[in-house]
């Protein structure tokens, strides 16, 4: 027997939701004014300089991209592998695919300093530049997401609802793949040039984007006061701990072949030993923190039984993938570059030094308005669409709970 499910709007008339919906307006104000104080002064204001040419806005950005395309695999899962107890939730997980994007997106824009250079980028392209392709991506998979959702969402067009999942599918992980190959293709930087960064890319956001729509999920259900049951929860939960130890896989693979190559020791050594903050980043927070703790978390027989428990995890692997990403992406450019392999150089031009680098306050309004767009625009959309299923107790997401549950009384009364 199958159960149809019910879609409705959330009220919105509540002054905790009109509180939340403040807090993020003034979420996106702070971003606009960091905006606006970069295009008045120049990025001096900034940690960045010719040095560290991308700092705490481009963590952020690449958070919100790489989790975009993981968010959307809740409903690749559902009409791309037919498991249909994940189907309810296809409309939010497309949701989420795409105010992620657009928040992002904006960080990276407002970051220029001038928006208008932003025409300059898509009307001039250099198809060698792995940017030129990601303005094709991005834009991309925001248009295929978008169709998919109102093919989800309009009974006329449900039955092309599988075959622009696919495409999405297919989409999404090109589009990790290019933001991965950022990086992978940059062969100046010693902690980049490594194919294996695409790969570890994907894995990050299928945590990272799960992790994002968990909390998304139990949020949204708990302030709404709609049922939310265990079957649904625990699936996730399970399949957020495989992704997570997939990503500490691609982790291991990645530091153990730069080991392998003596040319790669001393990036390897001020990465994981004396480089810092960077160090402390990745084994304390990034690896202690973000991946081991939310592996037991979510695995442990008791303690992933609570739903306390559960959301901790989730914000622990989202606070480990951004400390991930700032290991990534600064401390790659923070490590000197070898302009002469074989030879050492020195003047007086930072040759041979470590770049420092410090966030300021512009930079951090900058990432929270990004993140408060994105949060913006699922708080209205939910409120006048039908993202939301009415209901996720575990009889409406699995029609045989009931009686698998009546059989395992009766098992165990039995004996």
């Amino acid at each position: 027997m199958t159960v149809k499910t019910q879609f409705r709007e959330i009220e919105g008339r509540s002054g905790a939701y009109y509180g939340l919906l403040a807090a993020l307006v003034i979420g996106i104000g702070l971003g606009l004014l960091a905006a606006v104080l970069k295009g008045t002064y120049g990025h001096h204001i900034t940690g960045m300089d010719n040095q560290i040419v991308w700092g705490l806005p481009h963590v952020f950005a690449i958070f919100l991209i790489v989790a975009a395309s993981g968010a959307l695999n809740v409903a690749s899962i559902s009409s791309v592998f037919g498991r249909t107890v994940y189907k309810p939730l296809a409309p939010l997980s497309a949701l989420l695919a795409v105010t992620l994007l657009a928040g992002g997106l904006a960080i990276l824009v407002l970051d220029l300093g001038r928006p208008d250079r932003l025409i300059v980028a898509m009307t001039y392209y250099n198809f060698k530049s792995i940017f030129a392709w990601n303005i094709f991506l991005y834009t991309g998979f925001m248009a295929i997401v978008i169709v998919y959702l109102w093919f989800m969402m309009e009974r006329r067009m449900n039955r092309y609802s599988h075959m622009a999942g696919y495409v999405a599918f297919v989409w999404r992980l090109v589009l990790t793949t290019g933001t991965g190959s950022i990086f992978g293709f940059l062969v100046a930087r010693e902690a980049y040039d490594a194919a294996i960064l695409a790969p570890l890319f994907i894995a990050l956001s299928f945590s990272l984007g799960l992790a994002v729509f968990l909390l998304t999920l139990m949020a949204a259900y708990r302030w709404s006061n709609r049922p939310l049951g265990d079957v649904i929860l625990r699936r996730l939960k399970n399949l957020l701990g495989v992704f997570v130890a997939a990503v500490l896989y691609f982790v291991a693979v990645y530091h153990l072949t730069n080991l392998y190559a003596t040319r790669l020791h001393g990036v390897e050594a001020f990465m994981l030993l004396h480089g810092g903050i960077y160090p402390l980043l990745f084994w304390v927070v990034q690896i202690g923190i973000g991946s081991v703790l939310p592996l037991v978390m979510v695995f442990h027989p008791v303690w992933s039984r609570s739903r306390a428990v559960i959301g901790a995890a989730a914000g622990l692997v989202i606070a480990g993938g951004l400390a991930q990403l700032y290991v990534i992406i600064i401390g790659g450019q923070a490590y000197p570059l070898d302009m002469f392999p074989g030879h050492d150089v020195s003047s007086s031009f930072f040759d041979g030094q470590v770049a420092p680098y410090v966030p300021t306050l512009p930079e951090f309004m900058l990432g929270i308005g990004g993140v408060a767009l994105a949060f913006f625009m699922v708080a209205v959309a939910v409120k006048f669409l039908r993202f939301l299923p009415d209901s996720l107790a575990d009889d409406k997401v699995d029609p045989h709970h009931s009686t698998r549950s009546a059989g395992a009384e009766t098992a165990s009364a039995g004996a």
